[in-house]
């Protein structure tokens, strides 16, 4: 399923360069680095450049997470479609808050670094910011998170997709 949904989007920027194409899938809620790197591989692109600029791509969101999206539900939530909108954001959030909640830390980096449906970075790093998690905590967790998803990612993005497509 995920390998449909990045090759969509891979065939969506497909007169971008390759390079930008993982980068921006790698900005994206849900694909992210995961997805970042079947597309580099999908591409055939070189295994170490790719996993930096995925990389880089999944955790730029994450201080913005950290430190701004408390204030902007609390803005947003206002407007009454916007407010029905972050309502189930957090939610959604909410449901999956118990394991960053009771160990913070090691809970945060393994929900963040085990690439699983409705895990990963983004949702992540809204749990640590809607629980008050300490955002120097959080965001060491997250790109410590962020690394191991890299490493699972790539011995399946490059070893085990890799050899299929060879």
């Amino acid at each position: 399923m995920v390998e449909g949904l990045v090759q969509s989007f891979i065939d969506l920027f497909g007169g971008l360069n390759k390079n930008l194409v993982i980068f921006i899938i790698s900005l994206m809620p849900i694909l992210e680095l995961r997805g970042g790197l079947i597309a580099a591989s999908l591409l055939k692109l070189n295994f170490f450049s790719s996993f930096i600029i995925c990389f880089i791509g999944n955790l730029l969101p994450i201080p913005f997470i950290l430190w701004f999206i408390t204030p902007l539900f609390e803005k947003l939530r206002k407007t009454k479609f916007l407010s029905k909108i972050i309502n189930k954001l957090e939610d959604k959030a909410n449901k999956k808050k118990g394991s960053i909640e009771k160990k913070e830390f090691i809970g945060l980096l393994l929900f963040v670094g085990i690439p699983l449906p409705g895990t990963g970075a983004w949702t992540g790093s809204l749990i640590a910011a809607l629980i008050n998690m300490d955002k120097k905590k959080a965001l060491l967790a997250a790109f410590l998170g962020v690394i191991l998803a890299g490493i699972i990612m790539s011995i399946f993005s490059y070893g085990i997709l890799g050899n299929i497509i060879k």
